[in-house]
């Protein structure tokens, strides 16, 4: 009778608003997912200079190592803590890693030289709660809603990066690195408390008592095609932030204790490019087709950066194509994980993912180096977009979940 009327009336509208349980779920595991990418991203912009100031530091192998330590515990942990996360629970996993990365942290604030920072690294990365995390957002939100709370705990990532390279040469300059490392634990404090008291509890989805195991995973095709995405996505990141920040400097005259006031602007101008597109692709149940577009505009982006890296508004401006295309694809990826993959083993699934993000991340790092160490910074932006070219290829065979 009136179902017509309802369909055309008020129930799609009130369908896509975030509930005030999904609300908070989705702000405070934001804010979870923030300080682990922190972790990460403080020591960047700043470490190989600090570094030089403690026993070690001079050793660059050291050095790489002590910074990619990190990426290598969690993609070796994201997925028994997954697994772990779907037997018992999201809280006290993501608790039990924040204890990790607490004790990490204050190892390598107290750490002598760097040998101790590597292993402090180590056990940060050993508490890897990214697949817990974003199980937990799957958990409290209803699919016509998720990819939008997904986008809060997605753009994270962007913001986190922001705030690194604001915070990082302010905190060194003021209280050196071990200071560094104290607000690192510090944070990772204060998202414990929010972990244990906080973020409202959801029951895990009822299924049936089946020991998944990464078989499951690994023959899903289109859960693979999706892990792909992601590791090319922050290969990308990272293999370009290693030459992109020395270009800024050389075209608009900026040092490193000022380049917060490019990256600022183009990732909160990004931001609200994004909301569109997201909202779209709620609203039309256009994911595939935004996943496309997204990778598409990607591979545009760093096509076009050796071309725009003789111009300093050009190279923004490419900057800003390519922080759109990352956030909508950042909201989109981990959402169409949570669906496409069985309730049984959506931890697992996500583990699988958030691994291949930290292998993305270490890749990209190592890679971009050593093209970089032999002043090639156009064969990074070109190895860049035949990745995410070969990304759009096997993106267009992704069978978009109803």
């Amino acid at each position: 009778m009136n179902a017509p009327g309802t369909h055309a009336g008020n129930s799609p509208r009130i369908k896509l608003k975030l509930t005030p349980v999904e609300r908070r779920a989705s702000i405070t595991l934001a804010l979870l997912f923030a300080s682990r990418m922190l972790g990460l991203f403080l020591l960047t912009p700043i470490f190989a200079v600090a570094a030089q100031a403690i026993p070690g530091g001079n050793d660059a192998a050291k050095v790489g190592l002590a910074l990619g330590a990190y990426g290598l515990t969690q993609a070796i942990m994201q997925i028994p803590l997954g697994m772990a996360s779907d037997r018992f629970g999201r809280r006290p996993v993501i608790v039990f890693g924040m204890l990790l990365f607490i004790a990490g942290g204050v190892m390598c604030a107290l750490a002598p030289n760097v040998d101790w920072i590597i292993a402090g690294r180590i056990i940060q990365g050993l508490g890897a709660i990214s697949a817990a995390i974003t199980a937990w957002v799957a958990d409290a939100t209803r699919p016509e809603v998720r990819t939008r709370a997904m986008a809060l705990v997605g753009s994270s990532i962007g913001i986190s990066f922001a705030v690194s390279l604001v915070l990082s040469p302010m905190l060194v300059g003021e209280f050196g690195l071990s200071g560094l490392f104290w607000a690192i634990s510090l944070l990772g404090f204060v998202c414990l408390l929010i972990a244990a008291f906080v973020v409202p509890g959801v029951p895990l989805a009822k299924a049936p008592i089946v020991q998944a195991s990464p078989r499951d995973v690994l023959g899903h095709v289109d859960l693979l095609r999706l892990n792909f995405g992601v590791f090319c996505l922050h290969f990308i990141l990272m293999a370009i932030f290693i030459v992109a920040p020395g270009l800024l400097a050389t075209l608009g005259g900026y040092d490193s204790a000022h380049l917060w006031e490019v990256y600022l602007p183009v990732i909160l101008l990004s931001f609200v490019l994004m909301v569109p597109a997201v909202f779209y692709t709620e609203t039309r149940h256009a994911h595939k087709i935004a996943m496309e577009i997204a990778v598409a505009g990607l591979v545009v982006a760093l096509a076009l950066m050796p071309l725009a890296s003789h111009s300093f508004f050009a190279f923004v401006t490419a900057l800003v194509g390519f922080f759109i295309a990352f956030n909508i694809l950042e909201a989109l990826q981990p959402s169409l994980v949570s669906r496409v993959a069985p309730p049984e083993y959506k931890g697992l699934a996500l583990g699988f993912y958030n691994t291949a993000q930290s292998l993305g991340i270490f890749t990209g790092g190592v890679v971009g180096g050593l093209l970089a160490s032999y002043d090639r910074a156009p064969a990074v932006f070109l190895v860049s977009a035949a990745l995410a070219f070969a990304w759009f290829l096997t993106a267009r065979g992704f069978r978009s979940p109803p």
